[in-house]
């Protein structure tokens, strides 16, 4: 069952306090009045309105003090002043304490209903975004940690089988086939290494894992990058340019990690190149910091894609290469 929207009127003056019950009455609210701020700050704990109606002009507390006060308690708390006293700069120190508009007597009954209206609906959306927010976050946990469960266990399976089938066939393997072998063996770890990683990530604080951060040369994950790709590259009939411009210095990271930035990102831009085209990754040193470049000549990303690019799970609509 949908609860009411609850308004709290806290005002010093009782002939305010009866005239916004009566204007308000009827429309579904629930209503709560004080006539001082700390009444009023009682309330906001035990009311828990959605609306806050504070006039600037009391004893006691002044509502510049309530404001601060409900604002830092509850930030999505809507809060409107009203007061006699209208002047420029209390609007804008009101708004500095987290007010969200303003109402200066005398007003009107119609004013006073369509303030509230907007007030609520800010409240609404404010709450719809908080929510949303919690559930994509929600979302990326469960999702990471099932991609990441359900990966491991395969990829322990066929990597203990490989094991085994190497040692079986030691005696028969040309030197080619051990290079083979010792090559998916090492990407097998790599995976694996990284599985563990994004785990790691979910469970830990971003910034204690950049603490272990070492420094890395980039020309390894490059490489790496660059050797996964190259049977995708090829099949599509797409070069794969890799220039390092000496010297570079070292960057803290962790190399698995920037090996799977790279292959998704070289990935990237040879799925969406076109067949008989060039992919560029460029590195070097600009004013002491280490830039790294990829550059293709495909479809691109249209302009209303790309306030969206680092956005968690969002796809573009572009047409893919053919």
């Amino acid at each position: 069952m949908e609860t009411k929207p609850r308004i709290l009127i806290i005002d010093d003056e009782e002939v305010v306090l009866d005239a916004c019950i009566m204007i308000l009455e009827g429309n579904d609210y629930q209503i709560a009045t004080a006539s001082d701020g700390e009444k009023g700050l009682l309330l906001v704990q035990e009311f828990k309105p959605d609306i806050v109606f504070v006039d600037l002009k009391m004893p006691g507390l002044s509502g510049f003090e309530v404001l601060e006060k409900i604002t830092t308690s509850n930030p999505t708390i809507v809060m409107v002043v009203i007061t006699g006293f209208a002047t420029v700069s209390s609007a804008v120190e009101s708004m500095k304490k987290g007010a969200y508009d303003f109402l200066p007597k005398p007003f009107t009954p119609d004013e006073l209903r369509v303030i509230t209206r907007r007030g609520l609906e800010k409240r609404r959306l404010e709450l719809e975004t908080i929510s949303l927010r919690r559930e994509k976050e929600m979302l990326r946990e469960h999702f990471a940690a099932l991609v990441s469960h359900e990966l491991k266990s395969p990829l322990g399976a066929i990597q203990q089988n490989l094991f085994v089938l190497a040692s079986q066939l030691d005696e028969k393997l040309t030197d080619d086939q051990r290079a083979r072998f010792e090559r998916i063996k090492i990407r097998i770890d790599d995976l694996l290494q990284l599985i563990h990683t994004w785990l790691r990530v979910i469970s830990v604080d971003i910034n204690k894992i950049q603490e272990s951060f070492t420094p890395v040369s980039l020309s390894l994950p490059i490489a790496k990058a660059v050797e996964s790709m190259q049977p995708h590259a090829t099949r599509k009939d797409i070069e794969i340019v890799s220039t390092i411009i000496e010297p570079v210095k070292q960057v803290n990271g962790n190399e698995l990690t920037l090996v799977e930035v790279f292959v998704n990102i070289l990935g990237n831009a040879v799925k969406y190149s076109h067949p008989g085209s060039k992919v560029h990754i460029k590195v070097e040193e600009r004013e002491g910091q280490v830039a790294v470049s990829i550059t293709d000549t495909g479809v691109g990303i249209s302009k209303e894609d790309l306030p969206n690019i680092f956005e968690m799970f969002y796809s573009g609509k572009a047409n893919q290469a053919t």
